[in-house]
């Protein structure tokens, strides 16, 4: 499965053949090293990058699409999420309150202005509609995402990213999110390995979640939104 991913990844653009180089040197040289090589990767297309379309072209689109759909499920769709929200995550990896190997340095190499610019940019653009999936599951889902779980403790999600998903500038869009990405998110915040959420509630909420409702209001998630 790796294996075939890789390859995905490779024919995707060359973007993704330089990116994997330094992620391999990573693992032999250590994280001072790599953070250079990737840095060094985005600063010939971030030299000229004055615009956020540019910014996006040379940095962005090759893992989240130049619209900010994303080309494969593990990446986030961007497109018609909150600019206040984006802004955080890139803040988030450039602070190191969020981890990603791929992510911190790269997003340390944009300027303030090009942080603000594409953030603006990927919320102004049109989200990404849901997805047909399984029927019974997106039903679970959608329970699940209007009422939580009374006998674990778990509140439903809608408190916070609203009706089918909208979100806010605080709490993210989800409608229409990568399942993928969404059920990797909430395993992550169980398993401690993201801690950059407001006041640690998603990691309270996702330490009671089950990996079937993890997976069941992942599914109704990529269902929803136009």
């Amino acid at each position: 499965m790796r294996k075939l991913l890789q390859n995905y990844l490779l024919n995707t653009a060359e973007y993704f053949k330089c990116c994997i180089e330094a992620m391999g040197t990573l693992r032999k040289w250590g994280n001072v090293k790599a953070t250079l090589i990737a840095v060094l990767i985005a600063a010939p297309s971030l030299a000229n990058a004055g615009e956020a379309p540019q910014v996006v072209t040379a940095v962005c689109a090759g893992c989240h699409g130049a619209d900010g759909k994303g080309v494969a499920p593990m990446f986030p769709h961007l497109a018609g999420q909150h600019s206040v929200y984006l802004k955080k995550q890139i803040n988030d990896f450039v602070d190191g309150r969020r981890k990603n190997d791929m992510m911190t340095p790269i997003m340390t190499a944009l300027k303030p202005e090009d942080v603000n610019a594409v953030a603006d940019y990927f919320s102004s653009q049109a989200p990404a509609g849901g997805n047909a999936g399984d029927a019974k599951l997106i039903e679970t889902g959608m329970t699940f995402y209007q009422d939580g779980n009374s006998d674990t403790g778990v509140p439903g999600c809608v408190g916070c990213h609203m009706d089918e998903g909208a979100g806010n500038k605080i709490y993210p869009r989800l409608a229409g999110q990568s399942s993928m990405y969404i059920s990797q998110q909430l395993a992550n915040f169980k398993s401690g390995a993201r801690t950059n959420d407001n006041g640690s509630l998603m990691r309270s909420v996702a330490a009671k979640m089950t990996e079937q409702e993890m997976n069941a209001v992942a599914e109704y998630l990529a269902s929803v939104g136009k």
